[in-house]
């Protein structure tokens, strides 16, 4: 076995080699950028290397500068986790030619699987069923339109080297072609440095059904069961599970043993996914392989009591695989919900900042590799983050991947929804509310799934906004007044003096003040005020909040978390405070109000209107206006490209572009104006 590793990543995956890595009794080396010098994988790692600035191709996917770093520190063998350089055939061959052991199968078969023409014409002569489409080396956009045409709308267009739901779009009509192959060009050379695409038939209400299979260096291969990944937004997975619900056992041996059959036919070993595109009726189609590890492998280890990252080191060391394929068999059922800084109500934006707060429900480390049929922990955190650390622009924006695991997918639903309701983040947007929505719905719960799911049932999932509840105001008026009670004793020279404190005390009259707070606070047009009053007196307050009249009382107070009684009702939650924003949270959900102090901002004016702005920072790709032209509301203006992803800036309404303020290439700031637009009158 290994002495010492290098994981050329960061991020959880890196966290978790390390941690099993430890487990096994081996020494690991972190990489770093600029940006992540304090990391949480540096930090769990035992060495740790700086290897180059922020951006990704300067530091993470410099195969040259990491296989140096492997040897200065005397590693044996180099683990690539997933993304970055996990699927790159030439960084497998330079670890060989060093004398380093690659941690992932041979550069052979992932140039084989590597391009998704190529491996469909492969799978094509192994007669694996496959979607119709065009997967040729032709690329003239003439060309690529035509065979659209050909098979019929709506098609797919997805990168050839792509993956993870990048470059990847779905075309309805032939007129809308050309204009989504340039931009899934674009993104595709931005994220894998190859623009090539194939086209395919695009199926209505399909699932996404992966086989992990596993090979070792002795011949054997096994594959461990499926997940299902069909709850998907742009492409990118949101909620993975297994094993897939209503799934016959004689179509889950045919899709294993397929997968198998694919992976021998490459010459195979270590870990890998074998995807299939499935229809509603039980058919599938082969649509890729992914030669490397996914992020969704958890879900598999619950349900099979096993370790993928123990089974990686051990085969790359070469041993033979840990079980037969015999002993993999299935135990409960196991969902994964990805937590990502990002805003679902604004097109899943990412979200750049600091996590001010940070508490996961009840997480419980995994005793991965126990006994089949043992019990697992019902709750996994795996994130490669800590409460304190900033969420960049630079690398993808997951926070952490929440897996449950139940005895059956009645028990595993309603551990995540709870799991769910537990996670408290402060400090940016996150999909911890979409998620839970997600899970709850109808259509998940009942397992009515395919791709569009989220799309299908967006009336749901994405319902206008309510009404802040009594609950959430009250307790964030009494976490305000109790904070002053406490700044007021802190400061306090004579605690003694009623005009020293914030305790509300008058000589003839009780006191009485107006709180006012406001949510959907960052769209001032959508901007709703509720006003609490407040009456303070000796035994404690009464609050009028939204036509309720009554006394308030504070039973329970243990740091943010509050225990009040309002009349007749008691109402729990923690509220944390970050500057003027009261995070409340209660009842499973998260109230985000912020407090209106007219004193902290008197004389402050509003920014001037008039420019459309970017909704984060990233890079302008495409500049679709010009300086005067005359537009339509809806009409793309400027293209920006952030984490790999393009957002489209479209004009707000019909109006003149009266002056363009950067050009392709340009690297623009959060919220900096794009251009100046006057809207029609």
């Amino acid at each position: 076995m290994f002495k010492k590793i290098l994981i050329a990543n960061r991020g959880e995956i890196a966290c978790r080699v390390a941690a099993t890595a430890r487990a096994m009794g081996i020494k690991t080396v972190a990489v770093y950028s600029e940006a992540d010098a304090e990391a949480k994988h540096v930090a769990v790692c035992d060495e740790a290397v700086l290897i180059g600035p922020a951006p990704a191709k300067e530091s993470y996917l410099c195969g040259d500068t990491i296989i140096a770093v492997a040897l200065a520190t005397g590693a044996q063998a180099i683990h690539p986790g997933y993304g970055f350089l996990s699927e790159n055939a030439d960084f497998a061959d330079a670890c060989s030619e060093a004398g380093l052991v690659f941690i992932g199968p041979p550069a052979s078969s992932m140039r084989a699987m590597g391009s998704k023409s190529a491996a469909k014409t492969l799978m094509e002569s192994a007669d694996v069923p496959l979607v119709p489409g065009y997967h040729g080396d032709e690329q003239d956009p003439d060309f690529l339109q035509l065979q659209g045409d050909r098979i019929g709308y709506p098609v797919l267009l997805k990168a050839s080297a792509g993956g993870g739901g990048k470059g990847m779009r779905v075309i309805e009509k032939s007129e809308d072609f050309k204009a989504a192959l340039a931009s899934c060009k674009r993104e595709a050379i931005s994220s894998f440095g190859d623009d090539k695409v194939l086209a395919e038939k695009y199926l209505t209400r399909p699932r996404h059904i992966e086989i992990q299979v596993f090979a070792d260096t002795h011949g054997n291969c096994v594959y461990l069961h499926e997940r299902d990944c069909s709850v998907q937004r742009r492409h990118q997975k949101v909620l993975e599970e297994a094993p897939a619900p209503g799934m016959p056992a004689e179509r889950r041996a045919a899709m294993g043993e397929a997968a198998v059959a694919a992976a021998k036919a490459v010459g195979y070993v270590g870990a890998g996914t074998v995807e299939f595109i499935a229809n509603q009726d039980g058919s599938f189609y082969f649509m890729e392989m992914n030669t490397r590890l996914q992020v969704e492998h958890p879900v598999t280890e619950m349900i099979t009591g096993t370790d993928l990252v123990e089974w990686q080191l051990r085969v790359a060391a070469g041993q033979p695989l840990p079980k037969t394929q015999a002993e993999l068999a299935i135990h409960g059922h196991s969902i994964e919900a990805r937590v990502y800084a990002e805003n679902p109500e604004k097109g899943f934006l990412p979200s750049i900042g600091t996590l001010r707060h940070m508490d996961t429900p009840g997480a419980v480390s995994f005793e991965l590799g126990g006994t089949p049929g043992g019990a697992p922990a019902a709750v996994r955190i795996d994130s490669g983050v800590r409460e304190g650390d900033a969420i960049s622009p630079f690398y993808d924006p997951m926070i952490a991947k929440l897996i449950v695991w139940g005895a059956d997918r009645n028990q595993a639903l309603a551990r995540m929804s709870q799991a769910l309701a537990e996670f408290q983040i402060v400090g940016l947007a996150t999909n911890i509310a979409f998620l839970k929505r997600l899970v709850e719905g109808g259509s998940f719960a009942s397992a009515d799934l395919d791709t569009g799911l989220i799309e299908r049932d967006a009336e749901t999932l994405f319902p206008q906004p309510k009404a802040v509840p009594v609950g959430a105001l009250a307790l964030a008026a009494v976490a305000l007044i109790e904070a002053e009670k406490d700044c007021s004793a802190a400061v306090s020279a004579n605690r003694s003096d009623p005009w020293g404190n914030a305790l509300g005390w008058r000589l003839n009259s009780a006191y009485q003040r107006q709180l006012t707070f406001s949510d959907e606070y960052t769209a001032a047009r959508d901007m709703k005020h509720y006003k609490v009053d407040v009456t303070y007196h000796a035994g404690g307050w009464d609050l009028a909040v939204g036509g309720i009249e009554a006394a308030l009382s504070v039973t329970r107070r243990e740091g943010a978390e509050l225990s009040i009684k309002l009349g007749a009702t008691s109402m729990h939650g923690t509220v944390r405070r970050d500057g003027e924003i009261f995070h409340v949270f209660s009842g499973g959900r998260h109230f985000q109000l912020h407090y209106n102090d007219p004193m902290a901002h008197a004389g402050e004016l509003e920014a001037a209107g008039g420019r459309l702005t970017a909704p984060m920072p990233g890079k302008v790709v495409a500049v679709l206006a010009a300086k005067g032209q005359q537009v339509k509301k809806g009409d793309p203006l400027v293209i920006m490209e952030a984490m790999k992803m393009e957002h489209t800036i479209g004009a707000p309404s019909d109006g003149l572009v009266e002056e363009i303020l950067y050009q392709v290439g340009d690297q623009v700031a959060d919220g900096a104006p794009l251009l100046a637009f006057k809207a029609a009158a």
